[in-house]
């Protein structure tokens, strides 16, 4: 099942003879279910079940990919892993085992697979994320049930302003990773029955038409369950609650010469089983202690 946000409406994709075509979910349950896309997360195993025997693929709509918003609006909590691939440790001169580097990004910074983002600064980085949504409230979950916790996978970037993070004695990962639209998500949220594999998909992105990032996630050194195993040790877990899970090898601030997003690219991004997303970037307003992003 394909779960989407569509003009802030819940809905599922389904595929028509022409094309995807969207299902209203709160009108193709009859209310049972709300419209609210991150209001479905409190009931997500009985609406899963609704949506495999009960769902008419013929009330499906044409929809506009660009009114798509993040599957997943208003998450309790967003947790992002740094360093999880061991080519990105070691570019980013981290131990190729290192533990996993966790912050935040604030869920204000998400966004819809298909949008514009000023740019704060002259420093802004791409880092092309799997990010998993979780299906029921948890703490302490065994290794072997933690695919039971995912509500489904989606596409994430990790957009990052580099200077205001590696400013000061030290990093500031959450304030430089939450500018408004530095957490676009999407198209959708595929549950796993959508994968033959889920924890090993190709994730790539370009930039401007260059591939600047291309690997598998089975490559990742703390698997999907390896992670929600030690976040779980420590946080309560809540339905709808989203982990950014590491960026492969390629981002701008490791290359030499280093090389930022300018005004004008166009970053696009893309996850197998899952579907891709499109960033488009324009200078934004002179920020205080950063330099500006030029036109």
């Amino acid at each position: 099942m394909r779960f989407a946000n569509l003009d802030g409406r819940a809905a599922v994709i389904v595929e028509g003879a022409s094309g995807d075509l969207a299902v209203d979910v709160a009108e193709a349950s009859g209310g049972r279910f709300p419209a609210d896309p991150q209001a479905v997360f409190s009931r997500w195993r009985a609406f899963c079940e609704w949506a495999a025997w009960s769902l008419d693929p013929e009330q499906g709509r044409p929809f506009a990919p660009e009114d798509l918003g993040p599957p997943v609006p208003r998450p309790a909590q967003v947790f992002a892993i740094g360093v999880n691939y061991a080519a990105h440790a070691s570019e980013a001169g981290y131990p190729p085992e290192s533990a996993p580097v966790t912050f935040t990004k604030f869920p204000s910074c998400l966004a819809g697979p298909y949008c514009e983002v000023e740019l704060p600064s002259a420093t802004v980085d791409w880092e092309v994320e799997m990010v998993v949504a979780v299906a029921r409230e948890s703490s302490g979950i065994h290794p072997v049930d933690a695919w039971d916790y995912v509500a489904g996978i989606t596409l994430g970037q990790d957009l990052s302003e580099r200077t205001s993070q590696l400013a000061g004695p030290r990093p500031q990962f959450s304030l430089a990773k939450s500018f408004p639209n530095f957490g676009p998500t999407g198209p959708w949220l595929a549950t796993l029955s959508e994968f033959d594999d889920p924890s090993d998909l190709a994730i790539s992105c370009s930039l401007s038409g260059e591939t600047v990032q291309s690997a598998r996630t089975s490559a990742m050194i703390y698997s999907v369950p390896e992670l929600l195993v030690r976040l779980s040790r420590i946080c309560r877990l809540f339905p709808g609650d989203l982990v950014f899970t590491g960026t492969p090898a390629g981002v701008g601030n490791a290359r030499s010469p280093k090389r930022f997003i300018r005004p004008g690219d166009v970053l696009v991004s893309e996850l197998e089983g899952v579907g891709s997303m499109t960033q488009r970037f324009v200078a934004g307003p002179a920020r205080d202690g950063l330099p500006p992003s030029g036109e």
